[in-house]
């Protein structure tokens, strides 16, 4: 529903703006989605990051060791 709120449009005026308003809603429903669908929480890399790392200290040098 479309309202005048200020003025006093006369006949065609109001007829030239409601076709316009049309026009752009027919070609904005026109236009596939084409956006691709939002990843999946699980493969969001964002995930990984949100523990914290423990700071490096005295015996940060043990931790970078994996015997094999």
């Amino acid at each position: 529903m479309i309202r005048v709120v200020r003025g006093n449009p006369t006949p065609e005026e109001l007829a030239a703006a409601l076709a316009v308003v049309r026009a752009r809603a027919a070609s904005a429903a026109a236009v596939p989605d084409t956006a691709p669908p939002p990843p999946a929480q699980w493969s969001d890399p964002a995930r990984i990051a949100r523990a914290t790392r423990a700071l490096p200290g005295p015996t940060a040098w043990a931790r970078t060791y994996w015997p094999a």
